[in-house]
């Protein structure tokens, strides 16, 4: 476990302690204990120390950062009505509808309580950051539910959608960090743009994974993106690469609710027409492009170069999974 891994996990284990009402409480105590790969309070407390702070001044800040993540996931756990998140039954699933929206309710007004720990003017502009991020995620899973129900969703809407609902929460954890650090303005834009095209590529292979992972690795439903007819990036890829066949019989699975008696044979034709149309190694690519664009980025941030490597090394090992 690296320094900064305990120094969040021990920060974490004070600081979320509320045990009363019980019912509020313990579905965010849950699901924090859920564990996940606790990606984005880590970048938070990384661009502290890149920018010469000390990373302790960062942990509220990655605290805010992961209670509003974790808000996001339990509310769109119940919009795609999830069973499982990270292997373990969803929260909603564990007590109710209701509990998952007020607790995850109260994870949201957690996550700004967190940054109250900062002066004024540095509560400000993290303030500001973290409302300016939070409405753009809405607007991303707006769009995820319309795409839903839409015949025709362009490529580049997608990638709009991802960039949005993902990908501009893992540069908000960057530019926060940067910020509480202490950086130039040009530097905390630069390292904020590295992690939402990190983010971006992450959320590529998420949807890659969706498809093609080991549920007991990746702790999801496999297929679950087919069954609810998300017209992922493998779906675009299909589209743009397959015959007028596959087209036609990708169209006619994505326009119909999923029903009990067909979901299995549906994510295996799904599945098939993804390898077969090219879309499965299309979407592989897709990831390389995005995560070789972060780090090109990398390069323009006026930081030391172990700096740029420890990043590095952190965007290829998230890449990779390996955490």
């Amino acid at each position: 476990m690296s320094n900064n891994t305990k120094l969040f996990q021990d920060y974490l284990q004070s600081i979320v302690q509320k045990e009363e009402p019980a019912g509020l409480y313990q579905p965010i105590s849950y699901l924090l204990q859920l564990g996940g790969k606790r990606i984005r309070p880590l970048l938070t407390l990384m661009a502290v120390d890149i920018f010469n702070g000390k990373p302790e001044g960062g942990l509220p800040a990655a605290l805010a950062v992961e209670l509003f993540h974790n808000f996001t996931l339990m509310h769109d756990d119940i919009m795609d009505e999830a069973p499982l998140r990270r292997g373990q039954p969803t929260v909603h699933e564990k007590w109710d509808l209701n509990t998952g929206i007020l607790s995850g309710d109260a994870m949201l007004i957690q996550a700004y309580q967190s940054l109250e720990a900062y002066p004024d003017l540095l509560f400000g502009r993290l303030t500001r950051l973290l409302s300016r991020t939070a409405i753009e995620v809405c607007e991303g899973q707006q769009y995820d539910v319309d795409f839903e129900t839409q015949t025709q969703v362009s490529q580049e809407a997608y990638l709009e959608m991802i960039r949005l609902k993902t990908a501009v929460l893992v540069g908000c954890a960057l530019k926060m960090g940067a910020v509480i650090g202490g950086a130039a303005e040009e530097d905390a834009q630069a390292i904020y743009d590295f992690g939402v095209l990190l983010g971006t590529a992450f959320q590529i292979q998420d949807d890659y994974l969706d498809a093609f992972g080991d549920p007991k690795i990746f702790g999801k439903q496999v297929g679950g993106d087919i069954l609810e007819n998300k017209k992922t990036i493998l779906y675009h890829q299909a589209m743009i690469q397959g015959s007028v066949e596959d087209q036609r019989i990708l169209t006619e699975w994505f326009s119909k609710k999923t029903t009990a008696s067909v979901s299995e044979e549906k994510i295996k034709i799904v599945k098939l027409l993804f390898d077969s149309s090219g879309a499965t190694e299309a979407t592989k690519a897709l990831v390389v492009q995005y995560t070789e664009a972060a780090f090109e980025k990398l390069e323009t941030i006026q930081i030391d170069a172990q700096s740029k490597v420890h990043l590095k090394v952190f965007g290829q090992n998230l890449m990779e999974r390996k955490f």
